[in-house]
């Protein structure tokens, strides 16, 4: 079995914060299957610490008020090219995110207030036909490493 996750999920410190989103549940669910990391933040080639980002009107911008379209556009470009080819079982991302969250993002106020929708990558994942599950989705269902 191949999964797609977030890279934050498997401890790489790629988050706005350059902290990570390491989850224990999901690594021992992980075990034994081959895993494939992406972060379309870093593909983009936004930094690590950077400014935190979210959704307006599904347009990127950061708390400077930076739209970031053109770049987050190629992040996500570059996830999908990352895994042309792959036959992907499942993608398991990042809850909230405005690139991985499958649903609910902030609602771009920067506000912490959240909204139904997709970040960038998820939307283009599933539009792709992938199946797709938010972690919070993951941790309330599948943790289990049997499955």
């Amino acid at each position: 079995m191949r999964v797609l996750i977030s890279a934050c999920l498997a401890g790489r410190n790629c988050k706005y914060n350059g902290g990570n989103n390491y989850n224990e549940k999901l690594a021992a669910f992980l075990k034994g299957k081959e895993v494939v990391e992406v972060c379309p933040e870093v593909l983009a080639g936004l930094p690590v610490p950077r400014t935190s980002v979210e959704l307006i009107n599904g347009v990127p911008y950061d708390a400077d008020g930076k739209n970031l379209e053109a770049e987050l556009s190629a992040g996500v470009k570059a996830a999908l090219k990352q895994i042309e080819g792959m036959d992907i079982d499942l993608v398991i991302l990042q809850s909230r995110s405005p690139t991985c969250g499958v649903n609910q993002i902030y609602d771009g106020t920067f506000s912490r207030r959240l909204i139904k929708g997709q970040g960038l990558l998820a939307a283009a994942l599933c539009k792709a036909g992938y199946r797709v599950m938010d972690l919070e989705d993951f941790e309330q269902c599948c943790s289990d490493p049997r499955h």
